[in-house]
């Protein structure tokens, strides 16, 4: 470890910046800016910001993740080569992952981004990314007024672009590899005779998966409008999506050795599904009866078992999201800021399942509902609303800002099965299925969500800034049983004092040093299939007075450096982790058992970041990042009667990578431009002992592009051509699918897509 920090901290010393001011920032989302990624200055905290520009380097239609994909220690992976794939899409920070990271755009919470979200939805499905203005991440610690109950390792908030002033738009096609197509149009209205101007956007795509049967398709629409009133404005918007998109099926290591990385589903291969359940229950694997011995008991080629492969399986989800802001300057020295959001979500999972038969199987002469198969769902719907306001004093050298979050959130949560025929496929995997022959259960959980801030900004000196204050946050799970075992009770969490202070202070006019700390905690989550509300009535009861919420305590330094040509930032951290709790996952996913609640007690991370970019030539710029990443488990894992189950003293938190490099070289003349990415990740382990892992990765993407000129017809037509997994590498992307084991090899691997192309045509008008 000593050598690494040193040869980190040597190459930190080359890598050092710092960031144009926050007005320099707020400017990236409505007009053009020279840089793509700036480095926080004046924040007391590891901040960076990347200006939408960047996500358009990208294949048309990636996820707005994509965006920060080449910051320090973000590990970003995905089974497809848009990053937007929600079975499989994740990103964790500094080893903390997307359920213990913030997301908001322009301020409305997005939840944890988990793929049975419980209280919020993917950032893929809340904004195009053609209409994303800038991406703010804070690898540590967020700001107090994000609205989120899970930034225990940093924040990640999204800003939607501003209207233009002109009438005009842009309109994109797309075409690529595994049959993809994507289509986008923006219509600007321009400023209107009011003042207010707006625009409105549709984009629609389909990709073929890159291997087995399927496609994941997804249409969006997006309004936003902004209509002045003196020295303030109010902002509306309005964004709806509906997404479809066919499941890869989950693997192991010991099934990528004897199926290969390619294997998949058995569609469109019917009868080969209905051959290995009923050959599964004449073996007793499935726990089905009756039994058809003609069948018989051998599986067919290579398969072992009824979970090597599924008949099919997807995710289907449909958004409403919308808010309204008024930000209006009360006095010179006052400013108040309110937003009021609503959100409405309708999805359900998709599972084909040789271990649930049809209603009609084995009945004499049934032709109907009579397969050895049904599809199991589990179901969800979400109600929420809430309001986020602030105040904003500027009193001398200070500036104090007050705030506070509420939110009502009503999510419900089924399980259920539909019946199939034996003969063929009688359902569309990609439609909401409804008749459902059977509910296991279903949940009511009510939610509320109540916080409040109060910061103060002190600016000593031209050159020296504290900052400190607090949060208090306070959420209450509530679970009604409708259907099924009784899952009924309240818990709670809450913590009155959540500090954060900090100290920026500048060493010349081109550089910086910061330092801060804060504490932070995570709400429980209100799911039947995770979280607390997972467990028996009896589990609950027995842990719903004595659980504790997860809370960090995270300690950061570094230093921000400019010149004209050169900007880059070098940062060491230290975060202590309290309460981590986690699921163990029971046997395989299609099954739904609940995971068992474990507690590992502490977390301790700390590492060195380095990030820097350097425009070295006309037209040619260079930027790299690189960190060094300690995160281990401080104890045993118990259970409740105090025995060792998990030997996980001093082991390496899953899916944590202990060295992550990420460099780019990019050219821009004005006409022709292009980048060339790559990323190297070391080993991650995905059991919570570490005898089970995956190996280093070096992927690579390019981006080559040309802007046209000389007439009307050509002016702001471009044309782009994106190739990602350059190298063709063969490597394993997602290692939690179905979360975690404590030890030995799972089905909860994902293979990453081979290489493919795409070209985007562009016209702005």
């Amino acid at each position: 470890m000593k050598n690494q920090l040193l040869a980190g901290a040597a190459l930190g010393f080359i890598l050092l910046g710092w960031a144009n001011t926050s007005a320099a920032a707020e400017a990236a989302v409505v007009g053009s800016v020279e840089e793509l990624v700036v480095f926080g200055r004046g924040e007391a905290r590891q901040v960076q910001t990347v200006d939408g520009g960047e996500l358009q380097l990208e294949v048309a239609g990636a996820s707005p993740l994509k965006m920060i994909e080449k910051l320090p220690n973000v590990n970003l992976q995905s089974a497809d080569p848009f990053g937007s794939y929600e079975w499989s899409s994740r990103i964790s920070i500094r080893g903390f992952d997307r359920n213990r990271l913030g997301f908001t755009l322009d301020g409305v919470p997005l939840g944890d981004m988990t793929y049975g979200n419980h209280n919020g939805l993917h950032i893929s499905r809340a904004i195009a990314g053609e209409n994303v203005g800038q991406a703010e991440l804070a690898q540590g610690a967020g700001a107090l007024g994000v609205a989120s109950v899970s930034d225990l390792g940093g924040s990640l908030q999204f800003r939607s672009r501003d209207p233009a002033a002109k009438f005009g738009g842009l309109a994109s096609a797309t075409g690529g590899s595994s049959d993809t197509y994507r289509g986008f149009l923006r219509i600007e209205s321009g400023e209107l005779a009011t003042g207010a101007r707006g625009y409105l956007s549709y984009s629609h795509n389909t990709a073929g998966k890159w291997k087995g049967e399927g496609e994941q398709r997804q249409t969006q629409v997006n309004f936003k409008a902004i209509q002045p009133i003196g020295e303030g404005s109010v902002t509306g918007w309005v964004n709806w999506s509906t997404r479809q998109e066919q499941d890869y099926q989950d693997l192991s290591l010991e099934m990528i050795s004897r199926l290969g990385g390619d294997w998949d589903n058995f569609a469109p291969n019917y009868a080969g599904a209905v051959q290995v359940a009923e050959i599964g229950n004449n073996r007793g694997d499935t726990g089905v009866s009756p039994r058809f011995p003609s069948f018989g008991t051998v599986y067919p080629g290579k398969i072992t078992n009824p979970d090597d492969a599924y008949y099919d399986a997807s995710g289907l989800r449909d958004d409403l999201i919308g808010a309204v802001t008024l930000d209006m300057p009360v006095t010179e020295a006052l400013r108040f800021k309110a937003t009021a959001y609503g959100h409405t979500n309708e999805g359900q999972g998709l599972w084909v399942t040789p271990y649930r038969a049809s209603p009609n199987y084995g009945v004499a002469g049934a032709t109907i509902d009579d397969s050895p198969l049904s599809i199991r769902t589990t179901e969800y719907d979400i109600q929420r609303a809430g309001v986020i306001g602030s105040a904003t004093l500027t009193l001398g050298a200070h500036e104090i800002e007050a705030g506070f979050w509420y939110e009502d959130n009503d999510f419900t949560q089924a399980r259920r099965f539909y019946a199939l025929n034996r003969t063929s496929f009688s359902r569309d995997i990609l439609e909401m299925q409804s008749g459902a022959f059977r509910t296991d259960w279903e949940y009511d959980f009510n939610t509320t969500t109540r916080k409040f801030y109060l910061s103060d900004i002190w600016t000593i000196s031209d050159v020296l800034a504290v900052n400190f204050g607090f949060k208090s946050l306070s959420v209450e799970n509530q679970s009604t049983t409708v259907v099924g075992a009784n899952k009924t009770g309240t818990i709670k969490a809450e913590e009155n004092f959540l500090p954060q202070i900090g100290i920026r202070f500048d060493l010349n006019p081109d550089s910086q040093v910061f330092a801060g700390y804060s504490e932070n905690m995570r709400a429980f989550a209100s799911s039947g299939t995770s979280g607390p509300f997972s467990a028996s009535q009896a589990g609950f009861n027995a842990i719903k007075d004595k659980l504790k919420p997860e809370l960090s305590q995270t300690f950061e330094a570094g230093w921000r450096y400019r010149t004209p040509e050169f900007q880059g930032v070098v940062a060491l951290y230290h975060v202590q982790f309290e309460n981590r709790l986690f699921g163990v996952a029971q046997g395989s996913g299609i099954q739904g058992n609940p995971s068992a609640l474990s507690n590992v007690g502490g977390v301790t991370a700390k590492g060195f970041e380095a990030a820097a970019d350097w425009t070295f030539a006309p037209d040619w710029s260079l930027f790299a990042s690189y960190a060094y990443n300690d995160s281990t488990y401080d104890d045993d894992t118990r259970d409740g009667n105090g025995v060792v189950v998990a030997k996980t003293a001093g082991k390496t938190t899953v899916d944590t990578p202990e060295n992550l490099f990420k460099a780019e070289l990019s050219y821009d003349d004005g006409a022709l431009f292009g980048k060339f990415g790559l990323a190297y990740l070391s080993k991650r382990f995905f059991t919570y002992e570490n005898d089970r892992g995956v190996p280093s990765q070096t992927v690579a993407e390019l981006a080559v592009g040309y802007r046209f000129s000389g007439s009307p017809l050509l002016e702001g037509l471009e044309v782009q051509l994106n190739v990602t997994n350059l190298f063709d590498e063969d490597y394993v992307s997602t290692i939690d699918s179905n979360g975690f084991a404590i030890r030995g090899d799972s089905q909860t691997l994902l293979t990453a897509p081979p290489r493919q192309a795409f070209v985007t045509l562009r016209k702005t008008f």
